[in-house]
């Protein structure tokens, strides 16, 4: 664009809680106008007037991108494009940019978390503790849930891209040995990789990492979560559609397998009567979609939009969709 773009943000919450610096993004667009949360009724009449989008998680439907006619550019606060209609972004000669990478070191530190406590119970100890399970037992120590070592183990990683490599590389700092999945219902296995259903069967634990497609929806149902051994640990921070969650429940209820670490859900936030949030679910660790969420993962997040927006104003977009 031979001028600096309008530009609206539609829902800066949660990306700022007011610790961050929007002045890289601001210096890109002749206006800013941020609101904290958009309803899918109110994104039409806030996207009118405007050249630019920044989303995160608000949808952007065909209609609502029709309706918008000085629109150029949807900039995607996050990695995942599933809530944009990128089909009707191409028709109309909208651009999209995504950000990459920048929360890395934040979801492998998660995920690493995740699995550690899993793997040693903290929160069956921590709550052992509290309720006065180890003082009765008059020991020096207390050893009633099963603790299990994580070298010498089997990770299966599903989506080996940025961040299924650095969960590997953690991984095998911790001494465990990688097995990589191809896509599900691929037919050529590329070298370095496993059939989907080889690292089900193999793996001690499984790190989700791909993105959400009608490929990839509900891949963890109940008869893939049937198939992984009954020890196996489960970890998602990647979205919560690609595990059948109910059935998770279930597994997890009737010892199918040993463990999971959840940080993202089909709906967000998950109604009160989601199924993993019942209390009667063992080894289940919950986390409000907050992996990617450190300052510095978010600082870098500002960067990166601030870049797409200063390439696409001179006519050559990175990171373009």
């Amino acid at each position: 664009m031979s001028i600096n773009p309008r530009a609206v943000m539609l829902d800066r919450l949660p990306l700022d809680r007011g610790d961050l610096d929007f002045a890289p993004i601001r210096a890109e667009v002749d206006t800013l106008v941020c609101h904290d949360a958009t309803a899918p009724t109110a994104v039409a009449g806030r996207l009118a007037g405007f050249d630019v989008a920044l989303v995160n998680k608000v949808p952007l439907d065909r209609e609502a991108l029709a309706a918008a006619d000085r629109l150029k550019l949807v900039a995607v606060m996050a990695t995942g494009t599933n809530n944009v209609d990128l089909d009707a972004c191409r028709e109309l000669g909208i651009v999209v940019c995504n950000c990459r990478g920048y929360a890395t070191p934040a979801v492998v530190q998660h995920v690493t978390a995740l699995l550690t406590a899993l793997a040693t119970r903290w929160q069956d100890y921590d709550a052992a503790i509290r309720r006065g399970d180890w003082q009765r037992a008059g020991t020096f120590c207390l050893l009633d849930y099963p603790i299990a070592e994580l070298a010498g183990r089997r990770l299966g990683i599903v989506g080996h891209g940025e961040l299924g490599r650095g969960v590997a590389r953690v991984a095998e700092a911790l001494d465990m040995e990688v097995l990589v999945a191809e896509r599900p219902g691929a037919g050529d296995i590329r070298p370095g990789r496993l059939s989907f259903e080889a690292v089900l069967a193999q793996a001690d634990a499984l790190t989700l990492h791909c993105p959400l497609t009608e490929t990839t929806r509900h891949l963890f149902d109940a008869d893939a979560l049937a198939r992984m051994p009954g020890h196996a640990l489960l970890i998602n921070t990647a979205r919560g559609g690609l595990v059948d969650e109910a059935a998770l429940a279930e597994a997890l209820r009737a010892g199918g397998i040993g463990g999971a670490g959840i940080d993202v859900f089909s709906t967000e936030p998950p109604p009160a009567d989601h199924p993993l949030l019942a209390d009667d679910i063992p080894n289940l660790i919950l986390t409000p979609h907050s992996a990617w969420g450190t300052l510095e993962a978010r600082r870098r997040l500002v960067s990166q939009l601030a870049e797409n927006l200063r390439t696409f104003r001179v006519g050559a977009p990175i990171r373009r969709v």
